[in-house]
């Protein structure tokens, strides 16, 4: 506990903000389905889309994926993107600069995070290096959604998309195209929402819902703390679902306010001896939710567990009993 204390004080944190690991309901695994073909091997985003799951690489800026899921083992069939070339850039010099280093040394410059689709096939993917959100429609038109300069300036300010490799991880998008939820990563972490009206996205009163920087034990190495995260984000029935990939959880929230509602672990599952990754930080990328349970897609970012199994897997997890907005 003192080490974790002294790592607060280099965060800059009071001891209060060193968040607690709290016994959880857990969710049982059903299923687990490794993803071959994906490039890079890497899996950082999946959506459910007119009865198809989607995928997304974040090392790859030119496909995104159809994943077949006939067979254990499940094929990613590539489907091109033409990205058109990014004209605005809100980031600072600096941090653009260092993700496009990042970007080629690499590959995979856009650095695709996540994704996600309205009612009329629509999808949404957001780009961590460019903190951009590319819209393609159901024809392969695409285009970059025109943010509004508020919402950078106001992240900024509560202390979020400050820092490299740590910027949007997660994104939503409500039924009608009209409502749009990011999740900064980390240090500090946070969720923003921004509004389309005649044609042009804004802020309507503010357009960050929650900031919080806060560490926790890791639950794979309890002597090491690490700050808090999101990787993920879902919409189901109105509310907002955060991946947390440190503390292996997934939480419901108010999606007008990102205030937590409930959370549930799938630490038996991330921790179990033979899923072991030997990294402290978790590597759960990749949430779908849905009335029977969720699909989270784990991105081994190139390193083998302890069972050998070096591809990205999809593990599919029950819904807790008595279904997502359960009070239990």
């Amino acid at each position: 506990m003192k080490r974790l204390l002294t790592l607060c004080v280099l965060f800059g944190l009071s001891a209060s903000a060193l968040a607690q690991s709290t016994a959880l309901p857990e969710l049982a695994l059903v299923g687990e389905y490794p993803v071959e073909g994906l490039r890079g091997a890497n899996l950082s985003g999946l959506a459910h889309c007119q009865g198809e799951l989607l995928a997304v690489s974040d090392r790859d800026d030119r496909h995104l994926y159809r994943l077949d899921t006939a067979e254990p083992v499940w094929q990613a069939r590539a489907e091109p993107l033409a990205v058109p070339k990014i004209t605005e850039n809100a980031l600072p010099w600096g941090l653009r600069m260092r993700n496009q280093a990042y970007g080629v040394l690499r590959g995979g410059d856009l650095d695709f995070e996540g994704i996600t689709c309205d009612q009329a096939g629509n999808r949404y993917l957001v780009s961590e290096g460019y903190a951009a959100v590319l819209k393609v429609s159901p024809s392969g038109a695409a285009e970059w959604l025109r943010l509004p300069r508020a919402l950078f300036g106001q992240a900024r300010a509560s202390g979020m998309l400050v820092r490299f490799n740590a910027l949007f991880e997660g994104v939503a998008i409500d039924p009608a195209g009209k409502r749009l939820w990011l999740a900064a990563e980390r240090e500090r972490r946070g969720l923003m929402v921004v509004h389309e009206q005649g044609g042009r996205w804004q802020c309507h009163g503010g357009c960050v819902l929650l900031a919080e920087n806060a560490l926790l034990a890791s639950p794979a190495n309890e002597d090491t703390a690490l700050p808090l995260d999101f990787s993920d984000l879902a919409l189901f029935e109105g509310k907002l679902f955060t991946l947390e990939r440190l503390a292996r959880r997934i939480c419901r929230r108010s999606a007008q306010t990102g205030q937590e509602e409930r959370c549930w672990s799938f630490a038996a599952t991330a921790l179990a001896p033979e899923r072991r990754y030997g990294t402290a930080h978790g590597v759960a990328e990749a949430l779908v939710i849905d009335a029977d349970g969720a699909w989270v897609g784990v991105d081994s970012n190139g390193l083998s567990r302890a069972d050998g199994e070096s591809r990205p897997v999809v593990w599919r997890l029950a819904a807790p009993r008595g279904g997502w907005g359960s009070r239990r």
